[in-house]
């Protein structure tokens, strides 16, 4: 195991194809495994979106400058996800310092 705890990360953000959604990693059992609980993500009253005519439906011109208000959940069940030779629960997770949620508007 780590000896150097302080340089673990506190978070791992799950993708999903273009979308990202924020988990705090609650303990560490290994340098291999991690127990992790989803976050709750409220999109930040401040930032509006902004569509244009174009595809479907339309097409979101500031999407890549959303704010979210990221929240440590207790009440969210943790589950375990393991290190493998292609990443975190075979790179579905990636480790970071800060949450990340990001939504892909236009997909």
């Amino acid at each position: 195991m780590t000896t150097n705890v302080e340089s673990r990360k506190k978070f791992a953000n799950r993708y999903g194809y273009s979308d990202v959604d924020p988990y705090e990693i609650v303990r560490w059992v290994s340098d291999k495994t991690i127990e992790v609980r989803p976050m709750d993500a409220t999109r930040d009253p401040n930032w509006k979106p902004e569509h244009i005519p174009g595809g479907f439906a339309g097409v979101m011109i500031n999407q890549c400058d959303q704010k979210w208000i990221i929240t440590s959940n207790p009440s969210y069940r943790t589950w375990r996800i393991r290190l493998s030779k292609k990443g975190w629960n075979k790179g579905m997770f990636s480790l970071s310092d800060q949450p990340r949620k990001f939504y892909d508007y236009n997909f």
